[in-house]
């Protein structure tokens, strides 16, 4: 990688965030460097889609979480392969990804570039840049993507020092990890409608789909009210 874009990077990174940078002004910084209209960065635990580390607004909010409730979009392929992800038109990605390309869509995104983040060996998650256009990222700005990848992995394990001592394993299919807090509300599932873990899981997953809501948010409702809707 080219020593002066990683140099840059986090000279940006800095002056962006007044010398305090933390991954989600890391992420602003990148996204406004890259002529990106939106980004987000979901982290990874043992292998498996985990939580959403940062996003520069709304839509980055909810394009991200959509990958986490899916298991499925530039995010996971690019963490599982190991391997920058770019598509050009996410209007034409319904057959790779059926589930999450519309809801990029539906937020404006067009095109996207998705980075692993990852420190020598260690893989931690993955950074995705949208663009509300069907462009794609030149090579010189793909350079500077791969160098701000660097930057925000080192955030990301400053803000989230665990993702150092989890075990690492192969990446499986789909979200198999989630916060503690959608594991409380699937067990409500299951307990209250007799499901195995799984089913309960999938049936959370599904509505928070369906009715376009945070898987998180949906979980919370679970646990305040003993029930989906």
């Amino acid at each position: 990688m080219n020593q002066d874009h990683h140099t840059e990077a986090w000279q940006r990174v800095n002056a962006a965030a007044h010398g305090s940078p933390t991954l989600v002004t890391g992420c602003r910084a990148c996204a406004d460097d890259l002529e990106a209209d939106f980004a987000g960065v979901s982290l990874v635990t043992a292998g498996e889609l985990r939580l959403m580390g940062a996003a520069t607004d709304e839509r980055a909010r909810l394009v991200e979480d959509a990958q986490l409730v899916t298991g499925e979009g530039p995010c996971t392929d690019a963490f599982t392969r190991r391997t920058p992800v770019e598509v050009q038109d996410l209007r034409q990605a319904a057959v790779r990804w059926p589930a999450y390309a519309p809801v990029a869509c539906e937020q404006g995104a067009r095109s996207v570039l998705a980075l692993p983040l990852a420190i020598g060996t260690l893989a931690i998650g993955a950074l995705d840049l949208y663009r509300c256009a069907p462009t794609r990222f030149t090579p010189a700005q793909q350079e500077r993507a791969e160098a701000y990848a660097r930057v925000l992995a080192v955030l990301a394990l400053y803000e989230h020092p665990h993702l150092l001592t989890t075990r690492t394993r192969l990446a499986r299919p789909g979200p198999q990890g989630f916060p503690p807090t959608v594991h409380m509300a699937a067990g409500v599932l299951a307990a209250k409608y007799g499901l195995s873990a799984d089913d309960a899981l999938a049936r959370l997953r599904a509505h928070s789909f369906r009715h376009n809501q945070p898987l998180l948010r949906t979980a919370e409702h679970v646990l305040d009210h003993q029930r989906l809707d």
